[in-house]
């Protein structure tokens, strides 16, 4: 079995992760054995929704942030492509499914808490992640400094 498919996923949702049956993850358990073990058991806040921070996974730039719920971790793990859940929308998204920006998961790490979500990508199309056509989603940087307040304007940001 690959090692990022989710071990609950039955082999039929290989084929079709939008249909994933089981979007169970293991029962977490006591805090060494989420820190320190080996057993995936993410925390889902409230919403039942984990963030995702997406990185390039050879520049290590980061791409953009996201929310994943359970269907969209499992979706992602079966099928190496990113899925998010769009609060907005309230609905799953595969991103890159319209622009062709499709993102090539390489890896997914976890902190240690297991509450937020590394994912390193490909990104395939032109290369971009944002909806804006910018490379990154973080494209513009606020200034820092005693002579800058809260509404200072925002800067280009150095990618």
């Amino acid at each position: 079995m690959h090692p990022h498919i989710c071990p609950h996923a039955a082999a039929a949702d290989l084929e079709a992760p939008a249909m994933t049956k089981d979007l169970s993850f293991a029962e977490r358990g006591p805090t060494a054995s989420i820190e320190r073990g080996m057993e995936f058991t993410p925390k889902f806040d409230e919403a039942g929704l984990i963030p995702a921070i997406v990185t390039d996974s050879i520049s290590g730039d980061v791409l953009m942030f996201a929310w994943m719920n359970a269907e969209a971790l499992s979706a992602s793990l079966v099928s190496g492509h990113a899925h998010f859940w769009s609060r907005s929308r309230a609905k799953l998204w595969k991103k890159g499914e319209d622009s062709g920006n499709v993102l090539v998961i390489e890896d997914i790490r976890i902190d240690c808490d297991q509450d937020a979500l590394l994912v390193r990508v490909r990104v395939t199309g032109p290369g971009v992640a944002c909806h804006t056509g910018a490379r990154s989603c973080f494209y513009r940087s606020l200034t820092l400094g005693p002579g800058n307040p809260a509404g200072s304007p925002l800067v280009p940001a150095k990618i």
